[in-house]
This record gives C-alpha cells, structure tokens and sequence, in this order.
C-alpha cells in the first residue's frame, strides 16, 4: 500500500497557523455561508420520484473517509465473458429550481472549495451533504448509466435513466483496498479487474494518467493542522476510470445531440514533448519509445526520481478548458490525456457543470427537448468555472504554503537535506525529507534534478506561508 507520510506543525506555531488559514478564507473572492433565502430553498426542495425503482440493485459509494457530499454509487457484475456496470449519479437536477435561490447562489461559487478548516460547499449543506447526498440505507433519486464492457472492456451498449435507488455500504479508499489485498468479499470485488480493462482501454487511445502524490492539509482532532502525502491507492485509479467512462459516454451524447459542455485540452506540441523527452534522460529514465501515458503508467513508484519525472510531465497536462456548443460541434472536441472527447458529469453535489451536462444527456436519452434555461445559460459556464477553479487553486496552494512554513519555523538557522525536483534558471524546486515539504531554494554549483542538497534555513513566515532558504 502506498506510503503515507505525515508531519505536525509544532504546537508553538500552531496558534499562528490557524489565524493565517482564518485570514486566508476571508482574501476569498468567493462567498463563504448561503442566504437565508437559499438555505429555506434547499431545506423545502422535493424530488419527484423516479418511476424506475431499482432499490434491489445492492449500490455501494467509494469515498475518502469521513465524506458526506457523496456524487456517485456504483454496481458492478459479470455479464458472459464482460460486465454490467451501472454508475448512479446524484441527481442534483431534481433538487435545484433553474432560477432559484440555491441555484444562484451555486452560479456565484462554481464548485465547492475544500480548506483546512472545513469546506465551504457548491450547495447548501442540507441538500450537499444530506437529501441529495447518495447516502448509505436511504432512498435516493439518481441519474443512473449502465454500460455494458465486452472481455476486453469496451463499452459495447450504454443507457442512462433517472431512477430510484439505495445504496447498501459507505466505503472508504484505506478500507477498501485493505479488504481487497486481504482477498475479502466486498461490493468492490470486480473493481480490480474491471479497473485494469479500462486502463488498458486508456492506452489503446493513447491516453495518459497523471497520478501525482496526494498533498493534503488536515485538521486532527486536538484541532493541530498536518500535512500528509501519499500516492493514490490502485482502488482509487480503479475507481477513477469509472467515473472517466462516464464522462467519455456523456461527452459522445452531447455531441450526438449537438449542445453541451465538453472538458478539453490540446495535444501538447512537439517542443513540450522534446523538452520532456530531454528531462527524463536528464534525471537517467529516458522517455525514448511508445506514448508518453504507457511511459507514465510504467513508472516504478518507489524509484525517487519519479517524482521529479511526475513533475516534469505536468508541462504536459496544460490548457484544459470548458468548451460550450449548442448547434455546431467544435472542432477540437477531444481531450487529449484522455484520448476521446470527455465532460463533466460525475461530480454535481460539488461542480457546477455537472448539473448542465447531465441535464442535457438526460433530455437527449429521454429524446426530449433541452430546457430552454439550459440553453440560455450554457454560454456563461466556461467563465464561472474558470474564475471557480481559480480560486481553488489558490486556496489548495496557499493553505499548503502556511502549512508548510509553519513545519520549517522552528528549524530556522539550521541546515536540512534535499532533493532537487527540477531546476528552473537559478531556482530549483526541492524536496525535503523531515519534514516532507516542497519549496523553492538557490541552485548549487553542478546541481541536477535527483542530487540531494544541503539547505539552511533562513525564514519561514506562516503569516505569508513563505520559506527561505540559502545554499
């Protein structure tokens, strides 16, 4: 199982820490509670009930521990030589009133935001996180797809239906894997294999999966912030290509349909793909045959200087985009790390543009005109969802940033080991080992990424979350 690595800001910096992640929510451009008037909405908000029930199909979720704001349940089983697998989609489109408060206010916000110090959610919490949530022993309205893979897993039929549905076991990633290490029946029993087919699809498009170590800040219960990184467990990339086949299928019925919003971004150019073939000979695991996902999905993640490989490969992951249409497809429909066009559509409890495309797939299914407040405000999608996922990067990274400045703190004036990740002129991006930070320093006389570098400590201001180091 992948190594978890975590370290604690020390308890003098601590009260500092949590007023800089407080500061950091309210420099937002971003509303952080609802109006009254939208949290009277979503706590009234009915769906009507799905003619289709189908409660007796055993729905499990697979989620980080702890989470609420559950989007998707899934359903897998053998069908002849393939499988049967039906992937129910919280129908947030039942809940949210086009025009209405909660719908405004899901417009002003784009996508929830996750900080430090808790969420601050796309929808009110009692819609999020509770009526519409896909939770365990509970009858839940769902936009259910069920595709039909063939022994290779392939997609051979796909049908998406708004149905009844409950689902029968919350599991967790940790949990999950464990039990399926362990040989143990579970509802994810068939996700290995079925994972495994999708991944090989993955390369016979010519796709590519990044799969960056995880860096998250948590809050522990003694109410003290840590950061701890970790690559994905093999069930959450299994379970990722769930959700990726989904978004593959509603992207080809939008298209069909001709109005939708596509997820894309453009093959990377010849001059990326020669600066990333030069920085892998450079760090000795030259990228010389074959298509750079096969040479990503190779990598041994125990080698250290896969990271820095990692790293350099974001360069070519760049210029994803929203695209909208209603009448005339785009040209450049495709996704390219994906390999097919792609959209959106498995995640609306947390991002605005779920609803869209999912509001649309469901009225080309049905055979049904599209709404017309769809149409009307399909255009200004893009932009929201920009401006939205601006801002999470924004608080990911300066949440990070204090964290970490808060783990150095007490090691300033002292000199610490690490590895360089990648040079940029006269900076290089380091790694290092105790505590597990990432920084930027000076470069030594003859560095190269992968050469480990003794570093002094200079300043670490939590207030700015920035580090200092000199050589």
């Amino acid at each position: 199982m992948p190594q978890r690595r975590s370290h604690v800001a020390p308890s003098a910096e601590q009260s500092e820490l949590a007023a800089a992640l407080a500061d950091l929510r309210t420099t937002l451009d971003a509303p952080t509670s609802f109006s009254a008037e939208a949290e009277a909405e979503a706590a009234e908000a009915t769906a009507t009930t799905p003619d289709l029930d189908l409660r007796d199909i055993p729905f499990a979720t697979l989620d980080p521990a702890g989470s609420r704001d559950l989007d998707q349940a899934f359903h897998l089983e053998r069908a002849g030589s393939g499988f049967t697998v039906r992937y129910a989609i919280a129908d947030v489109p039942a809940f949210v009133r086009p025009g209405g408060a909660v719908d405004a206010a899901a417009r002003e916000r784009g996508q929830t935001l996750y900080a430090a110090d808790g969420s601050i959610p796309l929808h009110p919490r009692v819609l999020s996180e509770d009526r519409a949530s896909l939770l365990p022993d509970v009858d839940r309205p769902a936009l259910v797809w069920t595709f039909v893979l063939d022994a290779e897993g392939a997609v051979t039929d796909r049908r998406l239906e708004r149905a009844l549905i409950r689902s029968r076991a919350q599991l967790d990633y940790v949990g999950t894997q464990r039990a399926l290490d362990a040989g143990e029946e579970s509802p994810a029993s068939l996700l290995p294999e079925v994972g495994a087919l999708r991944f090989a699809q993955e390369s016979a498009r010519g796709g590519a999966s990044l799969n960056l170590p995880d860096e998250e800040v948590v809050r522990r219960e003694d109410g003290t912030y840590a950061i701890e990184r970790r690559h994905p467990l093999p069930v959450e990339e299994w379970n990722a290509q769930l959700s990726l086949m989904t978004g593959m299928a509603a992207a080809e019925i939008m298209l069909e349909a001709r109005i939708g919003v596509l997820r894309t971004m453009a093959q990377p150019d010849d001059a990326a793909f020669e600066e990333f073939r030069r920085r892998t000979r450079a760090l000795g695991r030259p990228w010389t045959t074959g298509r750079y996902g096969d040479y990503l999905r190779g990598l041994d993640r125990a080698d250290p200087l896969t990271l820095p490989i990692l790293e350099a490969a974001t360069t070519l992951f760049r210029g994803a985009g929203y695209v909208t249409f209603d009448g005339t497809v785009p040209q450049d429909a495709g996704q390219a790390a994906i390999g097919a066009p792609y959209a959106h559509a498995t995640a609306p409890l947390r991002r605005l543009v779920d609803r869209w495309a999912l509001t649309i797939c469901l009225a080309a299914a049905r055979g049904e005109e599209v709404p017309d407040w769809v149409r009307e405000s399909l255009p200004t999608l893009p932009g929201i969802m920009q401006a939205s996922g601006q801002r999470a990067s924004r608080l990911e990274s300066e949440t990070v940033n204090r964290v970490e400045a808060a783990l150095v703190a007490p090691l300033i004036g002292s000199s610490v080991p690490a590895t360089i990740i990648e040079i940029r002129k006269d900076r290089a991006e380091v790694q290092l080992v105790d505590p597990v930070v990432t920084a930027t320093a000076p470069v030594p006389p003859g560095a190269a990424p992968g050469s480990v570098v003794s570093l002094r400590v200079v300043r670490a201001d939590i207030d700015r979350g920035e580090i200092e180091f000199a050589l």
